[in-house]
Formats: structure tokens, sequence, C-alpha cells
């Protein structure tokens, strides 16, 4: 008997199914083919695998994409194409050879095969060693420059600071300088007191002696 032909979408690099089925309790085990195309009056074209009933005929299969996974024991002759392709995409039949004049069962498959959407991946910008070995040369002369710029910085503190100092020795010796003027002028009018009171004791007795 003919089906109506049955539509079936997959994508790429994926599996599809297509079922084909028959009552091995009514007919027992029997025969079957799968082939691309139209089926014809006998037979399957371009076959792609078939049994005996009981097994698959591996001298039939075509490719190691199609394979029967269902149970042949049940009367599951079901056809599965793995890793599917764009050059999948096209027309299946299923014949179940059913004894008698035109009593084959027929399954018919229309296959359309899609191009599988890619997946998002995050964008991450990469460096190349050229613009790291850059990046690293520049960031090395902007540290070295700081340095530089640092130490100039810590040289002109440092003088700075000497020359504070220095101002404040040279400031310190003029004050003892002058302190010590002071004192030596201090010392020689007293000395000068001294003496002057001295030479009027002298003279005054002087006198006192000769009167």
């Amino acid at each position: 008997s003919e089906c109506v032909s049955s539509r079936v979408v997959g994508q790429t690099g994926q599996s599809v199914t297509l079922p084909c089925k028959y009552d091995i309790s009514k007919h027992g085990a029997l025969s079957v083919c799968w082939g691309r195309g139209e089926i014809p009056l006998s037979g399957c074209g371009d076959l792609l695998v078939s049994t005996d009933g009981h097994r698959v005929k591996e001298e039939t299969r075509a490719s190691s994409r199609y394979q029967l996974l269902g149970r042949l024991d049940a009367g599951d002759v079901s056809l599965t194409i793995l890793n599917l392709t764009e050059t999948d995409t096209g027309r299946y039949g299923c014949r179940v050879d059913i004894p008698g004049w035109f009593n084959d069962d027929k399954h018919v498959f229309d296959v359309s095969v899609e191009k599988a959407p890619q997946t998002n991946t995050s964008t991450t910008n990469t460096v190349t060693p050229a613009a790291q070995t850059t990046a690293g040369d520049t960031a090395g002369t902007t540290q070295h420059r700081h340095v530089v710029d640092d130490g100039g910085a810590g040289q002109m503190t440092s003088t700075e600071t000497q020359l504070t100092s220095s101002f404040n020795g040279i400031e310190a010796e003029q004050e003892t300088t002058s302190m010590t003027l002071v004192l030596v002028c201090v010392l020689f009018g007293l000395v000068a007191l001294v003496t002057a009171g001295g030479v009027v004791i002298i003279a005054r007795r002087w006198r006192r002696l000769k009167m």
C-alpha cells in the first residue's frame, strides 16, 4: 500500500529518525529495504540498507550513518540518519515486503536539512605579543620617567634641606659671634673700670703719703 509522504526537518550535525513499522505478529519477520528517491515497483532504488527480517544485511548498508536502531524482532525498522549534512535533503522510502500481489507496505518521507544555528561566543579582545611588548615598553618608559622625576624631586628636597641647614648654621654662628663680641666689650669695660678704679685709689693713697 502507498502512504502519503511525510515531511521531516533536521539540522546539520544532528540526527533524524524516519519511522517505519509493521505488524510482525500478523505477518511474521519480513524483509525490509530503505532507499532514496521514489520507491520503484519492486525493491528499493538507490539502496541505503536492508534486512532479511531478523538482522541487518551489512553488505547492503551504503554508509555507517544509516542505522536501524529499533527492535527488528518487534517489527521496528525505523531509519536513523546520523550526522546530517545538507546533501541528505531529499526523498526517502521504506518498503516492507509483504507476500502477495501489491501487498508491500510503503512509507515515504521528504527530508529537509537546515544549517544548525551558530552558537554565539563572547568576543574577547586579544592583545598581540607585539602590542603587549609595545604596551610594556610604554609602561616601562612611563615608570622610568616617574622614577627619574621622583629622584630629581628627592634631590632638590635634599639640597634645599642642606641649604636651609647651612643658613641656619651661619645664622647661629653669626649670633654666637655677636654674643662673643658683646661679652668681650663688656669684659673690656669691666677691666677698664677696674683699672680706672685702681688708678684712682693708688693716686689718693699717694697723695696721702705725701701729705
